[in-house]
C-alpha cells in the first residue's frame, strides 16, 4: 500500500511539474489550452490547478479581451504563474547586517531586503531578525508568501560541528537558528557558511559565471572564503574548508580569535588596515572613508594595502596551487581598487602558483556584492532540489532600482 501511494505522489508530482513548465514556457493559458498542451485528462489537470490556486502558486483571472464577441456565459479565464508569490528564500544573516533574497515559482526574484542588525546576538534573537526581515520585505514588496518550498541560510562562521564527521550534525547556534526559521515558515532549511554561499552564487550568476573551478575571497571586516571545485562546493570532513582568514601567514604573530597566530585576517581585514595607517599617522573612521584616501592617491594608504594585497595574493596563489582554480572572486571594499589591489593578487598568483605551468587564472572583482550569499542561499536550493538553474532570472542583483536598502559599499558583514 505504502508503494502504491508513493507511486501515486510521483506521478502527482511529475504532473504538477509538467503544468508549470508550460506555464512557464507559454504564460497564462486556459485551462482548455492547459489540457491539451500537457495531456492530462480534464479530471487531472482541474485538481492540479485547484491545488496550485490553493497554495497561491499560479493565478486565475480574465482573458485579455481579444474583441470578439461573447456570449452571456462566464468570461474566459486564464491561469498563469502567480509572480509575486515566493518560493525560495535566500538569507545571509551576517553579524551587523542582513540580507533576504526570494524567488518566485518561476524562479525569478522578486525581491531583496537589506538592514543592519544588533551584533553578538544570541541564536533565539538571530533567528527573529531573520523572521521579522522576510516579513517586512513581503510586506514592502507584496509578496505572496506562496508554501515556501526551503529557505538557503547563510551564518559567519563554522555551521557544521567540527567536532561530528557527519555534514549534517551542526552547531547549536546555526541548528536553532534554522530549526526557528523551518518552524515558523514551515518549510526545510539548508545551511551554509556564508562566504561559501556567496562562492556559489558567483560561480551561478556573478564574475565566475562559466566557471566550474573557482575560489572566492572576502574581504572585509573579516576573512573568509568558499571554493567550487568541478562545480561543487567543498565542505571538507568538518565543514571548515575555505577558510582563507585563517590561514597563518606568521606563526609568531599575534593570537587570532580562531586559536591560531598570524593569521591573514589579522593582518588585512578592513580594522586590521585601519590600525596600520593609524600607525602612519593617516586616520579614517570606515572602510569607505579608507578606500577614498587611496583612490584620491594618498600614498600612506596606498602602501598599506598594496602591501595587503600582496599578503593575500601569496596565501590565494599557494590555494591555487592546490585546488587549480580558473577563476579567483575577490569581495569586499578593497576589492573596489583594480589597479592597487587586484593587480598585485594577479601579479602575485602569475609568479608563486606554478608560474611554469601554462594556465590562466582570471582574479576578478565580485560582482553581486553584498546580497552574494543570500542568492547562494537560493542556488542551494536550486541545486538541491534539482530545479534547472538557466530558470532563474539572468541578472539577480544587478539593477537595485526599486529595491532596498542593497548598497554593497555600506555592507559590514563578515564571514567570521
Amino acid at each position: 500500500m505504502t508503494e502504491r501511494t508513493d507511486a501515486l505522489q510521483r506521478l502527482r508530482r511529475a504532473n504538477e511539474a509538467a503544468v508549470l513548465g508550460e506555464l512557464r514556457r507559454s504564460g497564462a493559458l486556459s485551462r482548455g489550452e492547459l489540457k491539451d498542451r500537457v495531456g492530462l485528462s480534464r479530471t487531472t489537470l482541474f485538481a492540479i490547478v485547484s491545488d496550485l490556486l490553493e497554495r497561491n502558486t499560479v493565478v486565475e483571472q480574465p482573458a485579455p479581451d481579444a474583441g470578439q464577441p461573447r456570449g452571456r456565459g462566464r468570461p474566459a479565464l486564464e491561469i498563469s504563474l502567480n509572480s509575486r508569490g515566493a518560493e525560495l528564500i535566500g538569507i545571509d544573516l551576517q553579524r551587523h547586517h542582513i540580507h533576504v533574497v526570494v524567488a518566485n515559482c518561476a524562479h525569478e526574484i522578486v525581491g531583496r531586503y537589506s538592514a543592519p542588525v544588533p551584533a553578538d546576538s544570541q541564536a533565539a534573537e538571530r533567528a527573529a531578525q531573520a523572521i521579522r526581515a522576510v516579513e517586512e520585505l513581503v510586506r514592502r514588496e507584496n509578496i505572496s508568501l506562496a508554501p515556501v518550498q526551503g529557505i538557503g541560510l547563510g551564518l559567519p562562521g563554522l555551521v557544521q560541528n567540527p567536532a561530528s564527521a557527519d555534514r549534517h550534525t551542526m552547531t547549536p547556534f546555526a541548528g536553532h537558528v534554522a530549526a526557528e526559521l523551518g518552524r515558523h515558515f514551515g518549510a526545510p532549511v539548508l545551511t551554509d557558511n556564508n562566504s561559501r554561499l556567496a562562492a556559489l552564487a558567483e560561480v551561478t550568476w556573478g564574475a565566475a559565471r562559466g566557471f566550474d573551478n573557482a575560489v572566492y575571497l572576502r574581504w572585509s571586516q573579516g576573512v573568509g572564503g568558499g571554493l567550487v571545485v568541478n562545480g561543487s562546493l567543498v565542505h571538507g570532513a568538518h565543514g571548515a574548508a575555505g577558510e582563507i582568514g585563517h590561514t597563518s601567514c606568521d606563526p609568531e604573530g599575534k593570537p587570532c580569535h580562531c586559536g591560531g597566530r598570524g593569521c591573514l585576517e589579522g593582518l588585512i581585514s578592513v580594522p586590521a588596515l585601519l590600525a596600520a595607517c593609524a600607525d602612519r599617522g593617516v586616520s579614517a573612521r570606515d572602510a569607505e572613508e579608507l578606500i577614498g584616501l587611496a583612490a584620491e592617491g594618498r600614498p600612506e594608504v596606498a602602501d598599506v594595502l598594496r602591501g595587503a594585497a600582496v599578503t593575500a595574493g601569496r596565501v590565494l596563489a599557494a590555494l591555487a596551487a592546490q585546488v587549480d582554480p580558473e577563476c579567483v572572486v575577490v569581495y569586499g571594499e578593497p576589492a573596489a581598487l583594480d589597479d592597487l589591489v587586484l593587480t598585485p593578487i594577479r601579479e602575485q598568483i602569475a609568479a608563486l602558483s606554478l608560474p611554469s605551468a601554462p594556465r590562466s587564472i582570471e582574479v576578478r572583482g565580485s560582482t553581486l556584492g553584498g546580497e552574494a550569499a543570500a542568492l547562494g542561499g537560493v542556488a542551494l536550493l536550486l541545486r538541491t532540489t534539482g530545479q534547472d538553474l538557466a530558470e532563474l532570472l539572468d541578472r539577480p542583483a544587478s539593477a537595485p532600482a526599486g529595491g532596498h536598502g542593497r548598497d554593497a559599499a555600506h555592507d559590514e558583514g563578515t564571514s567570521r
